[in-house]
């Protein structure tokens, strides 16, 4: 049942959240994360920071089988508010792993009938063109690598084009912004070493 499952040696989303509270960025192993899973996971789990507290992955919310703890997905998967709308969005622990994994294909292939998914890795997140994909219903597939578009159907290419001016706009922000968050985190980092 899903209120009895706990995280266990799971500790993906150590990596996948962004946690401003320890100048965490998402996509980095969090400092306070112990090398052996086995011996708790979070060093500062009774003090850890209220984000770390209150989230709850699809799998704990029991969303997902048993079986699709993310650990052993290879994934964190979430569905996340979008304006007035939801999606479903799968960050794999390391790239590939959505394709390796007929599990993670399937659960991808119920949900975008009814929301879109975004595939994402943790890999490179502070990289501006990291690619990532949209799956759709209908067999709709947008393949997104900086600021262009391919769009495929059933796997055939239809085109590629350019977000428009006003995405393009918000996403220069975004990564200016999280340049400034990459400097101030390797600061406090650096500060608290010395």
């Amino acid at each position: 049942m899903a209120d009895e499952r706990s995280c266990g040696a799971c500790t993906l989303c150590c990596v996948v959240l962004r946690v401003d509270e320890i100048g965490k960025l998402g996509g980095t192993p969090c400092p306070k994360l112990r090398a052996d899973p086995a011996d708790g996971g979070c060093s500062i789990h009774e003090t850890r920071p209220e984000i770390c507290r209150g989230y709850r992955c699809l799998w704990l919310q029991g969303g997902l089988d048993d079986d699709d703890r993310p650990d052993g997905l290879g994934a964190v998967l979430d569905v996340a508010p979008v304006g007035e709308t939801y999606r479903l969005e799968i960050r794999e622990a390391m790239r590939g792993n959505f394709r390796a994994s007929p599990r993670l294909r399937a659960i991808a292939e119920r949900h975008r009938a009814i929301m879109p998914v975004r595939i994402t890795d943790t890999e490179n997140v502070l990289d501006p063109d990291a690619p990532f994909r949209v799956l759709l219903p209908d067999g709709m597939e947008h393949l997104v690598v900086g600021d262009r578009v391919t769009m495929f159907r059933a796997g055939r290419e239809l085109g590629t084009h350019r977000l428009p001016l006003l995405e393009r706009a918000v996403r220069r922000a975004a990564l200016a912004w999280s340049r400034v968050r990459l400097r101030r985190s390797r600061r406090n980092r650096f500060d608290a070493e010395a």
